[in-house]
C-alpha cells in the first residue's frame, strides 16, 4: 500500500511539473506583455530619446578545468526609472554565441509606466544560447533624459553550492 502512495504522488510531482508556459506568458496562461502593447500610433523611432543596449548573457559557464559546463538561468529586467516618463521598448532580441538571432520577443512596441519594469526568463535548460549569448534591447521614449535600467541576473547551482551575478547592459548606440 505505502509503495502504491509513493508511486501515485510521484506520478503526480512528475505530471504537473510537465506544463509547457510559453516566453511571455504568465502561470495562467495570460499573455503578461498584451497589456503593454502600445495601442494608439507612437512611432517611437521619432521621440527625443533613442538607445540600443546590449546585455549580456550566460546560459552556460565552465567551472573546472575539465571544461565541464554548468547550466544557468537568466532574467533579463528592463527598467523604467523615470517618475515622469514611460520608457517604450521596440524590440528584444535573442543572440546566441555565434551571433545568430535564437528569438524575437516583440512583435509590438511595449510601454513602460514611470517606474515600471518587465522581465525575460530563459530558462536553465535553454542552452540555445550558449556562454556568449547576449539580448539587444532597443528603447525610446518622450525624454532625452531617460536613464533606464537594464541588466541580467544569472542563477546556478553546482552540488549543494549555488550563485548568482549580475551582468549590467551597454548602450551602444551610434548616436
Amino acid at each position: 500500500m505505502k509503495n502504491l502512495i509513493f508511486v501515485s504522488l510521484l506520478s503526480f510531482c512528475i505530471l504537473s511539473a510537465c506544463v509547457d508556459i510559453k516566453p511571455n506568458e504568465n502561470i495562467e496562461g495570460e499573455d503578461r506583455l498584451e497589456s503593454l502593447e502600445i495601442s494608439q500610433d507612437i512611432d517611437v523611432k521619432n521621440l527625443a530619446y533613442q538607445d540600443i543596449v546590449y546585455v549580456p548573457i550566460y546560459s552556460d559557464i565552465y567551472f573546472d578545468e575539465s571544461s565541464e559546463k554548468c547550466l544557468l538561468s537568466a532574467t533579463l529586467s528592463i527598467r523604467n526609472t523615470s517618475f515622469q516618463d514611460s520608457l517604450f521598448v521596440s524590440k528584444i532580441d535573442y543572440y546566441n554565441t555565434a551571433g545568430l538571432l535564437v528569438r524575437s520577443y516583440l512583435s509590438t512596441p511595449i510601454s513602460l509606466s514611470p517606474m515600471a519594469s518587465v522581465n525575460y526568463v530563459i530558462e536553465r535548460e535553454d542552452d540555445s544560447g550558449g556562454s556568449g549569448a547576449n539580448f539587444i534591447v532597443e528603447l525610446s521614449g518622450n525624454n532625452e533624459k531617460l536613464k533606464p535600467i537594464i541588466e541580467a541576473v544569472m542563477i546556478g547551482n553546482y552540488g549543494n553550492k549555488s550563485f548568482s551575478f549580475l551582468s549590467p547592459g551597454e548602450s551602444i548606440s551610434m548616436d
